[in-house]
């Protein structure tokens, strides 16, 4: 009873500490208070209330005979729009605050609602090597069933969160994606309800233009309502090498050198300033000496980057097994590194031995809570971008993102990029080895203006024929945008399917000079 009275008193003394100081001004320069006390015990409440869901679905195995349900009541709900005169916008009902994008669409708000309630893996085809899942799937749900029955799939996208309609519709990267190219590359067909309320299935032999136009359209052709993605034999381990490197040519040498070894699974680089880096290189196997196993998800663990940092410091090579399913997850806990700039203290040990099983905190519960404040604030003193440029411009690529943003560590992951028709395709004929940068955290750049730096990158990303990944803040115009991606088979198929009236053009539902 002592035990409660004390923590009935501490809250009393926080609340009045938060009213004198005013709520706005804690959430925004203590927010870490909120998210201990608030968010780690709700996010682990969400955490159970998925997982006994993924368990009972399973055990019942009603998914399979209620997706056809589901999709018709879909099919019902775009009807219904045709009925109401086509007045608005569709776009997909699920909160805006659920994404895993730091982004607030407002869209949701003036367009018309279409609930889509499909989360769940419909079928797993051994024989085929297939997985037919819903596009609410997210990648840690669909690891943790398709690992036990010795499976995975080939591009694991590291967030546990990220759905795989998000993937597809948006786009996905992994440290394999030197060998199988971004998560759209390992699909072999999607279903989607279409503007009409017609059910389609499209693959690369069977409706192929829309097969290939859907990735990157964010939702502007139909919806998505299930996806079959190849899965490939799981291993017990990555047997994982860490590199340091210093020098920035040396750098980019070794990592372009790795990312084209296809005896490499997985291949990632961690760049901590502009002239060090940690080169990363996994190799999938069943066998591990003991001594060298590293259980890295353990909540008591230090944070990935913090742990592969050390290699840096004591400048010595090293190797490792990680548990598969621990690699694929390794930046989760600490959502790469974003979570010190939320607990600064959350790589302590104390505060990992004590608290460490509660971490992260969901994306989406950050979001909704956030309020006005701290989102403008993070607009203006925050990036959180991933940029696509060809493997041969990484030096200069690098050094861009030093002298525009001056945000550490980056996140490096090759990809290899096929000629197909879409969106997005290297500017050649033949397929062309990319690398995504990813820069998440405070710029220290001490001129740095969110709008004005933000378009002098995307700027130089256009002019070496780059991308930018659409979850992130977009400056760039109408122009500037088309420029950047392929829109010739999107409109083709926007016109030919009366989209124009059913779902906003891919701009104007993302990028910044869009949006009301």
């Amino acid at each position: 009873m002592s035990a409660a009275w004390s923590v009935a008193a501490g809250l009393l003394l926080l609340l009045l500490w938060a009213r004198h100081r005013g709520l706005e001004a804690v959430l925004v320069h203590h927010r870490w208070l909120f998210v201990c006390l608030f968010l780690l015990p709700l996010s682990l409440l969400f955490d159970v209330y998925y997982q006994l869901r993924a368990w009972a679905v399973r055990c019942l195995h009603s998914a399979p005979r209620q997706h056809g349900q589901r999709v018709r009541h879909i099919q019902q709900q775009v009807r219904e729009w045709k009925n109401e005169g086509s007045k608005r916008y569709m776009c997909t009902g699920r909160p805006g605050w659920l994404t895993v994008s730091l982004r607030v669409g407002k869209y949701k708000k003036t367009h018309k609602n279409i609930m889509i309630n499909l989360m769940d893996v419909l079928e797993v085809d051994s024989e085929r090597k297939i997985v037919r899942v819903e596009p609410l799937v997210t990648m840690g749900q669909l690891t943790a069933h398709l690992n036990p029955m010795g499976w995975t799939i080939p591009v694991v996208p590291e967030l546990d969160d990220l759905t795989v309609g998000g993937l597809i519709m948006g786009t996905g990267i992994e440290s394999s994606s030197h060998i199988y190219g971004l998560f759209q590359h390992t699909c072999v067909a999607y279903e989607l309800v279409l503007a009409d309320g017609s059910l389609v299935r499209c693959s690369p032999t069977e409706n192929s233009d829309l097969f290939y136009a859907v990735p990157w359209s964010c939702g502007t052709l139909g919806f998505l309502v299930a996806a079959e993605i190849q899965m490939i034999p799981a291993k017990k381990y990555v047997r994982l090498h860490y590199q340091p490197v210093r020098g920035l040519q040396k750098i980019c040498e070794k990592f372009t050198e790795e990312s084209k070894k296809k005896e490499n699974s997985f291949v990632e680089g961690l760049v901590y300033s502009l002239d060090e880096a940690v080169i990363m290189t996994g190799v999938l196997t069943d066998e591990a000496e003991p001594s060298k196993i590293n259980r890295i998800a353990n909540y008591y663990k230090p944070w990935f980057f913090k742990h592969v940092e050390k290699y840096l410091k004591a400048d010595k090579t090293g190797t490792e097994y990680i548990p598969s399913r621990q690699y694929y997850h390794r930046h989760t806990r600490s959502i790469f590194w974003e979570l010190q700039d939320i607990i600064p203290f959350g790589n302590n040990p104390i505060f990992r031995y004590l608290f460490g099983w509660m971490v992260p905190p969901k994306i989406s519960l950050l979001k909704l809570t956030q309020g006005e404040a701290i989102r403008k604030l993070y607009e203006q003193h925050h990036v959180v971008q991933d940029m696509l440029v060809p493997v041969k411009s990484l030096e200069t690529s690098i050094q861009t993102f030093h002298d525009d943003l001056n945000v550490y560590p980056l996140w490096l992951c090759p990809f290899i990029l096929p000629n197909n028709p879409g969106m997005v395709h290297p500017k050649g004929d033949e397929a062309e080895l990319y690398v995504d940068i990813g820069a998440y955290g405070e710029p220290k750049r001490k001129q740095f203006e969110a709008r004005a730096s933000m378009r002098q990158m995307e700027k130089f990303v256009r002019s070496v024929h780059g991308f930018q990944m659409l979850y992130a803040d977009c400056y760039m115009t109408r122009e500037e945008f088309w420029d950047m991606f392929d829109g010739s088979l999107y409109h083709k198929l926007r016109e030919q399917m009366n989209c124009k009236d059913a779902f906003p053009e891919v701009y104007d539902k993302i990028c910044k000079a869009a949006r009301h």
